[in-house]
């Protein structure tokens, strides 16, 4: 009988051969649980810390879509899994799914074979991911997952840096994002996402 994952290797950041798969291991999901881990070209990587100012600036942006759209145009979740592929399983800041994009979840998790939909790791695009770079390792959210997403077909990628009071909001066409609008300091920025949306920097990345 071929050995779990659990009993192959140790559970131990910088590890090379963890899929997706893995995590359907108890003893795995248990130990995935208690840290902050994302698995990066089949690496098992740590993520770095996270800082209140972070998910204080993310939770405001959160609120004003949700103030502008109303719940039924979607709804977000933050520190959300994404299996981009077998051997990239992303932790994104925040992601927002509109009703289609939940049921082709749903789909998506049936055809997986899974028996507990509420419990299945996002295995589909969301319309939308955002991502908070943290200070020092901006290039993973700014190259890798900038990647990542775009092969993935993530439609909306959002990069909200509460540290330089900045939002890049990228689109993707052809398969390559693009600026859709950005916006730094004081600035008022409108994502053709959310029509009618304007978000005022200052206030969302006020200290």
């Amino acid at each position: 009988m071929p050995l779990s994952a659990a009993e192959s290797r140790p559970f131990v950041p910088g590890t090379t051969g963890w899929a997706a798969r893995d995590l359907d291991d108890p003893q795995i999901e248990r130990l995935w649980f208690e840290g902050r881990y994302e698995i990066v070209e089949g690496v098992l990587t740590t993520m770095p810390p996270a800082y209140f100012v972070g998910g204080e600036t993310l939770l405001r942006l959160i609120s004003r879509v949700v103030l502008h759209t109303g719940e039924a145009a979607g709804s977000f979740a933050t520190e959300v899994d994404i299996v981009v592929s077998e051997d990239r399983v992303a932790r994104a800041d925040a992601a927002f799914l509109t009703p289609a994009d939940k049921q082709r979840q749903r789909d998506a998790a049936l055809a997986a074979g899974r028996k507990d939909l509420a419990r299945t790791r996002i295995l589909i695009p969301p319309t939308l991911i955002i991502e908070c770079p943290s200070p020092g390792h901006e290039s993973h959210d700014h190259r890798t997952k900038h990647r990542w997403y775009a092969e993935f077909g993530v439609p909306n990628y959002w990069l909200l840096d509460p540290f330089k009071s900045t939002l890049q909001c990228l689109v993707l066409r052809d398969s390559t994002y693009h600026d859709d609008t950005v916006g730094r300091g004081n600035d008022e920025i409108r994502p053709s996402l959310f029509p009618g949306l304007v978000l005022r920097l200052g206030e969302i990345c006020s200290a």
